[in-house]
């Protein structure tokens, strides 16, 4: 029983993607996997089988039901804002200890690796004082930061590195996720990042007509745990 933490640079930078390609490569090696998203925001009941929890349960082959979505995302929030913001529209907050809680409970229980997604990116306020950073630090399991190859992508993913290595977590890889319609080179994007991110591997992933080179990657992602 293990875990592992998928969290982000920032919102929309592929981090979906990435949790569920990485369940998909689990399965395929026989390996036991669970999938977690315990916090969303900007989640519509009705279209669920968009949403994050609906990718993720489709990754596990299992139906979009609204009793599935619930028992892998317990806290859901319709505004699609930080958390901590989305809660207290619905007067309502983010119980950050019940959230870690859950976490450790799915991973004593499950027999296999657990990929936990995160919401936002690694500083994305949970309540009025905790953020994601310091629910993975809680959670004390290996994180992989996925980013962006956008104009701005390399400051913003090497300081979200930055903030991880200095909370001591343990972060298996960087994965910098293609950005659709980006005007800077990827290739260029990557290299420059792995200069700075010392002993910690940078992985790219081209996103567009490439499943086979996304594949490769998760299945990469999926030796390392």
């Amino acid at each position: 029983m293990s875990g592992v933490f998928i969290t982000a640079s920032g919102t929309d930078v592929g981090k979906t993607f990435v949790a569920a390609g990485l369940v998909r490569a689990l399965r395929r090696a026989g390996r036991g996997v669970a999938a977690l998203k315990p916090v969303v925001s900007g989640f519509d009941p009705a279209t669920a089988a968009d949403s994050d929890p609906g990718v993720l349960l489709a990754a596990l082959e299992r139906a979009v039901t609204p009793e599935a979505v619930a028992e892998i995302t317990p806290w859901r929030f319709r505004a699609p804002l930080s958390p901590d913001m989305a809660a207290r529209l619905e007067g309502r907050t983010v119980d950050v200890d019940a959230v870690v809680g859950f976490c450790r409970e799915r991973i004593a229980a499950t027999e296999g690796v657990v990929v936990i997604e995160g919401v936002g990116g690694v500083m994305v306020p949970l309540d009025d004082r905790r953020t994601v950073l310091d629910w993975i630090t809680a959670l004390d399991v290996p994180a992989v930061l996925v980013s962006g190859s956008y104009l701005g992508a390399i400051s913003h993913t090497l300081c979200a590195l930055d903030v991880l290595v200095r909370r001591r977590v343990s972060v298996a890889a960087v994965v910098v996720s293609e950005s659709p319609g980006s005007g800077v080179a990827l290739g260029d994007t990557v290299a420059t990042i792995g200069r700075f991110a010392g002993p910690v591997g940078v992985m790219v992933l081209v996103r567009e007509g490439q499943s086979g080179v996304a594949d490769a990657v998760f299945e990469r992602l999926a030796r390392m745990l």
